[in-house]
């Protein structure tokens, strides 16, 4: 009987990637969206993965959310807490909801998600935690403040709940991508890009399939030693 993964966010850009990978390495995968039904749609189509409704930053729709999945799928083994978004503005232009709309999202959502699922593996002995982190969580960013302080908190909630998992055989552990070449990154105008792959010192954009590949690595059992960690991902961008 193949593994379960959830993946949040699961169903376009990186979330995308990693969910086709999942499926691909054999497991059984749920992804969740937020907003577009026709994509979801499309994507379900598309792959054959199974795509729920619901917000990260509401706990109860993740507790039910979930509770959905494991009666659909079986218990969950594999969680990627994926799901982010961003309002980007300096912060003296900074509104409270900017603030509060992305802390609620890629940070009270990784809380959201995980807490539901975490006794059940630690009952079963089992479990995987993947936090996709930001390169601009480890070193900021201008003019997102909420957004590098969230992302920040992702890996302090991954070292510390490592340490609670390790155990229980779970590990926890984050992955900081750079800058990726998703549908997102690829609309900014060409000069900003050209600007952002000028820092790069591979010379290029990352693509989703590189973090898929990361993800791939702390899901399976060969990664069972590491936890706690943080895999960098950014083309040497910021070196840690």
């Amino acid at each position: 009987m193949s593994r379960i993964a959830l993946v949040t966010g699961g169903s376009r850009g990186i979330g995308a990637a990693i969910s086709k990978a999942l499926k691909a390495g054999g497991y059984t995968v749920a992804a969740t969206f937020s907003s577009n039904d026709q994509k979801a749609e499309e994507f379900t189509e598309e792959t054959g993965i199974k795509t729920y409704r619901w917000d990260v930053a509401d706990y109860d729709a993740c507790a039910s959310g979930i509770s959905k999945i494991e009666s659909d799928l079986g218990f969950i083994d594999v969680l990627v807490n994926n799901a982010g978004i961003t309002r980007d503005a300096p912060f003296h232009k900074m509104t409270r909801d900017q603030w509060t709309d992305v802390m609620r999202t890629n940070l009270d959502g990784v809380f959201n998600m995980t807490h539901p699922i975490w006794p059940g593996m630690r009952n079963r002995k089992f479990g995987r935690i993947i936090n996709i982190s930001s390169i601009n969580g480890q070193k900021g960013q201008f003019a997102q403040t909420n957004y590098s302080a969230a992302k920040a908190g992702d890996i302090g909630f991954t070292k510390a709940l490592a340490q609670e998992g390790a155990r229980a055989g779970i590990t926890v552990n984050a992955i900081c991508p750079g800058y990726i070449a998703t549908e997102m990154v690829m609309a900014v105008p060409e000069k900003i890009r050209d600007s952002i792959v000028a820092q790069i010192p591979v010379g290029r954009l990352g693509q989703a399939s590189e973090i898929a590949r990361c993800v791939m690595f702390l899901a399976s059992d060969e990664a069972s030693f590491i936890t706690g960690t943080t895999l960098t991902a950014n083309g040497g961008q910021y070196m840690v």
